[in-house]
Order: structure tokens, then C-alpha cells, then sequence
């Protein structure tokens, strides 16, 4: 990797790769951290894409064809949203956007719908359930707003979505199954999902180990919810709702990993797929297994002493605000992941998929009623380290190892690093590359910049194949 750096600083010393400024546009936006905010979206059904800018005063909405042209800007006062926040958006048949803008808590929601062709706007107002319910998450499926939230008494989850002015409510109810959390401590889905929040998982992107470490996520398809349960070592739980039929239905996989009673487990869904991963300190284990039929499609068992083959980088571990450094044998790394939050993400570009796996440290502030839960009725003690390794198989699920190079996100965090003229900044997957949108702070502009995969150099410092954590790994200057 060193070498293949240096060759493309050799020869393009202030060239940049992997990103290029797509359209800047010039806003004055008020400073005001509190209701500042510009959130880029795509219309699914035009590819038309979207810039919505926003202060304590204003609503700016910029609108750019698929080749990325400005066709058509909208700016309106913020009378009647004065105190609320940006939860999200949608998109009508006609193309037009409807941004949603909720009070605190989520007592209530301002539902407004932008006319940008005759430059008028509609208010409407969505009064939520918030005494008897509360707000999972929030999130936009096919140009549709949608809420998920769980009723406070029953075992229940409700998907609202709104459409064309409409709210339609579906209740999944879940009191028919079981969630075990030991070999004989059962316990409810409200319990459950309050000892292990529910993580939201962007299904076409990649997902940083802190956020799939987690054991409760969520993967949000075109037509359900696939919620995968990793509370129990011994097996991956998983809720499916279907938003057709309305139906709940339980799958159950099976780890394979031995008899330590230290046993860590955890998976990840993708395509089709449910990738597991299990350890303790004497072994770890990955398997693949085809999510509709529930059979194995690879296995892959390393010990202690022996050499883990099948990864593309070193065993590393880091530390909160250090440079990540080399582990020296698989013994040394499961010893350290052991202390966390065992986890791996999965994330598929054109011809591989590529797999993270590792530990992030375990929460430190659990209530008492929380760790009540635990079997040894102890607080787990915080380790603010991170181990992980990366690898990587192709279309058979055989091991590959593909030319060494960044991904577009790894360009894109790397150029964030370096700007601090940057605020309010967001990412968008348009078409096979990735935008960066955010707000100039210097030149008072909302800018879009396009990264790809492939290195690029600029002199502050150079790209690196790192996109794991907030904090890079450093390759030694040429």
C-alpha cells in the first residue's frame, strides 16, 4: 500500500482523485446551531435532487435535474415552524417536496408541502401519540416519510406513513414471542429494546462498526422491516414486518461457537444474506447463511494460534484519539475483544463484498434497573479501545483480495477531516458515486461535491484505506 501511495504522489503531486465539485449555490445562512441545517435528497421516481437549507428565519429549497442543473429555487419564511426541527421528507406525484418539522419531544408534527412551481406552501398538522407511544425512528422509504414507534404498555410496533397529506397507521403486535436473554431469563420486547436500543442500518451504504456493533438493528427494505435480535449468544432473533400483508413473522439462526460461558455473538443482514460472527477468547468463527432458506453459504472457524487468512489488513486496535496500531498474532486480538462490543458491517461495491469485523467499546452508563439484566449483577467495565479487521469475498463467497484503494466514503471522511470552513454537512448515495453536501462557512455557499473510489492527494495530507473509525490510519511519509 505504502509503495502504491507514493507512486501516485510521484506522479500527480496536486492533482485531486476521487472528488470533484459538482454545484455551488450562494445562501446566507443566519448562525444559529440550534435550527441550522441542509439536508440533501433524491426524488426516486425523477432523480431530480434536492437542497434544503434552513435557519431560525428561512426555508430555502434548491432543486437540480439528475445531471445535476439548477431547475428551480423556493425560499419561504419560517412562520409557523419558528421552534421546530427538520425530522425528515417526502415527495408527492407531482414532484413536489413535503418536508416535516416536529416540536420537541414529538408531541406534535408540522406536515408542509412546498409548491415550487406557483411558490406557495400548505401546513398541516400531525398530533402524535407521545402520552401512549414513543418515537423509535424516523426515515424515508421510496419518496415516503415514515415514523416507527412502540406503544408504551403493549408489546407493539407502529409504522406511520405519510402520503399525500394522509396519514396511514400499521400496528405490528409481538406479544406472541419470546425473548430470552439467558438460558432461563425471559423478558419483554419493551425490556429488551430499552437494554438494547434499536440501531438504524443504512441498507445501501456503509456502516461505521460502532453503529453494527450494536445488538438491535434495524434494516429498512422497499416493502419491510427485518430487525435482527443479537441478545443471545446463542442465536441471532429475527423480527420481520412485512408493510403489505401486515404480518409479523420470526426467523431464528443458530451460532456455532463452543461452550465458554464468554461466548460474544453478533450479525448483519445484507441482500439476502445474514452474516454472524462469534467469539470468545479461544476462538472465532464467521458464517454466511442465505436468509429466505436459513442454509449455510460459508464457514469459517480460526483458533487462538491460528492465523486468520481470509483478512485484507492487519489485526488493528485503537484507542479513542490515537492512530490505530498493529496487533501482533489472533491470540493478542481476541484477548483485547474479549473487553467490547463484538460486530461486523458489511458493505458490497460493484464486484466484492467487503466485511469489517471487530469490538467497540460497550456503553458505560447503565442505569440500575439496566444492569439488573445482567446475570453476574455487575456493570461492565468501559474499554475505550476498538479492534478490527477487514476482508473481503467475491460472488462465490470465496476469499478475495482486491487491488488496495479507497472507497469513495474512506475520500470523503478524509476530505471532512481537513475543512474546517465545513458546517452542517451531510452525505447523499446518488446514482454509483457518493455527495457530500454542506455549507460553506467562508464563502456563504451550499456546495455539493462528488467522491468516487480511488486515491486522491492533496498537500494537508494524504488519502488513506481507513474508514472504520472517526480517526485515520497513518501511513508513514514517503
Amino acid at each position: 500500500m505504502k509503495k502504491l501511495l507514493l507512486f501516485w504522489l510521484l506522479i500527480c503531486k496536486s492533482a485531486l482523485f476521487g472528488q470533484t465539485v459538482l454545484t455551488s449555490f450562494p445562501l446566507d445562512l443566519k448562525k444559529n446551531a440550534a435550527y441550522n441545517l441542509i439536508l440533501n435528497a433524491e426524488n426516486i421516481q425523477t432523480h431530480d435532487v434536492f437542497v434544503f437549507a434552513t435557519d431560525k428565519e428561512k426555508v430555502s429549497i434548491l432543486k437540480y435535474s439528475k445531471s445535476l442543473f439548477l431547475t428551480d429555487q423556493y425560499t419561504v419564511s419560517r412562520l409557523n415552524i419558528e421552534n421546530r426541527i427538520l425530522i425528515g421528507y417526502s415527495f408527492g406525484e407531482d414532484g413536489n417536496p413535503t418536508l416535516y418539522w416536529s416540536s420537541d419531544g414529538f408531541k406534535d408534527i408540522i406536515v408542509a408541502r412546498y409548491d415550487l412551481e406557483n411558490k406557495t406552501n400548505k401546513v398541516l398538522k400531525f398530533t402524535f401519540p407521545f402520552e401512549s407511544q414513543e418515537v423509535v425512528t424516523t426515515f424515508q422509504k421510496n419518496n415516503l416519510f415514515h415514523i416507527l414507534a412502540k406503544d408504551k404498555s403493549e408489546e407493539d410496533l407502529i409504522v406511520y406513513t405519510f402520503k399525500n397529506g394522509t396519514v396511514e397507521k400499521k400496528l405490528f403486535d409481538l406479544s406472541d414471542f419470546t425473548f430470552q436473554i439467558s438460558n432461563t431469563q425471559i423478558i419483554t420486547f419493551n425490556q429488551l429494546i430499552q437494554l438494547y436500543p434499536i440501531e438504524i442500518i443504512d441498507t445501501e451504504d456503509y456502516n461505521p462498526l460502532y453503529k453494527s456493533s450494536n445488538k438491535s438493528k434495524l434494516f429498512i427494505l422497499d416493502n419491510r422491516i427485518i430487525l435482527t435480535l443479537d441478545h443471545n449468544p446463542k442465536k441471532t432473533q429475527v423480527v420481520e414486518l412485512n408493510f403489505e400483508s401486515h404480518q409479523v413473522k420470526e426467523k431464528i439462526f443458530t451460532q456455532t461457537i463452543g461452550q465458554s460461558p464468554k461466548n460474544m455473538s453478533n450479525s448483519f443482514y445484507n441482500e439476502d444474506k445474514l452474516y454472524q460472527i462469534a467469539a470468545n477468547k479461544n476462538e472465532l468463527t464467521l458464517e454466511i447463511k442465505d436468509y429466505n432458506t436459513e442454509q449455510p453459504l460459508k464457514s469459517i472457524k480460526v483458533s487462538k494460534n491460528d492465523t486468520i487468512r481470509f483478512k485484507n489488513s492487519p489485526l488493528f486496535i485503537q484507542w479513542e484519539g490515537k492512530n490505530p496500531r498493529e496487533l501482533k498474532n489472533t491470540n493478542k486480538f481476541l484477548q483485547h475483544l474479549s473487553s467490547l462490543n463484538i460486530g461486523l458491517s458489511v458493505f458490497k461495491n460493484k464486484e466484492n463484498t467487503l466485511i469489517t469485523l471487530g469490538g467497540t467499546p460497550k456503553t458505560p452508563d447503565f442505569s440500575y434497573a439496566d444492569y439488573l439484566f445482567y446475570e453476574n449483577s455487575f456493570l461492565p467495565e468501559y474499554d475505550p479501545k476498538s479492534v478490527y479487521f477487514e476482508t473481503a469475498f467475491d460472488r462465490n463467497f470465496e476469499f478475495a483480495k482486491p487491488e488496495p484503494q479507497p472507497l469513495a466514503i474512506d475520500n470523503l471522511y478524509n476530505f471532512l477531516n481537513n475543512r474546517k470552513e465545513i458546517a452542517f454537512q451531510n452525505i447523499m448515495k446518488f446514482q454509483d458515486y457518493y455527495i457530500l453536501g454542506y455549507y460553506d462557512i467562508a464563502a456563504k455557499q451550499v456546495v455539493m461535491r462528488k467522491f468516487t473510489d480511488g486515491f486522491y492527494y492533496e498537500e494537508r495530507n494524504p488519502i488513506i484505506n481507513k474508514a472504520i473509525l472517526s480517526t485515520p490510519f497513518e501511513f508513514e511519509k514517503p
